[in-house]
C-alpha cells in the first residue's frame, strides 16, 4: 500500500468490506485464525474460485495477508488494518450522526415557521 494515495486506499478498504461475502470471510478468518480458499469455500455458498477472487480483494485492501503453503495461500486477518477500518467506520458514523442532527434541526425550524 505504500506509495498509494490515501483516498484510493480508503476506497479499496470500503469496497472490500462493502461486500457481504467478504465480511463473512473476515468473520470466518477471525474465528478460525486462518484459512485457505479451499477451506473457506467449503463453508460459503460460492465457488472456490470466487473465494480466491474475494481473498484477492481483501488482500489488496490490506485486510488479509496470504502466506504460501504448498499449492495454496493461507490467509490471516491483518488486525491493524481491521482496527483502522473499525475506527474509520466509527468516525463516519459520528459524522453522519452530526449531519442528521443538523437536518433534524432545520426540518423542525421549517415546521415551526409553517405553523406560526
Amino acid at each position: 500500500m505504500s506509495g498509494t494515495p490515501a483516498r484510493q486506499v480508503d476506497d479499496d478498504l470500503w469496497s472490500a468490506i462493502g461486500d457481504p461475502t467478504r465480511r463473512r470471510m473476515l468473520d470466518l478468518l477471525l474465528q478460525d485464525g486462518d484459512g485457505t480458499a479451499t477451506t473457506l469455500g467449503q463453508r460459503l455458498p460460492v465457488s472456490r474460485q470466487a473465494v480466491a477472487k474475494h481473498l484477492g480483494v481483501l488482500d489488496r485492501a490490506g485486510l488479509v495477508r496470504g502466506m504460501p503453503q504448498g499449492r495454496e495461500k493461507r490467509y490471516r486477518v491483518d488486525e491493524a488494518q481491521l482496527a483502522r477500518a473499525i475506527a474509520d467506520l466509527s468516525s463516519v458514523g459520528s459524522a453522519w450522526d452530526a449531519r442528521l442532527q443538523r437536518i433534524k434541526r432545520i426540518a423542525e425550524t421549517i415546521q415551526r415557521t409553517r405553523q406560526a
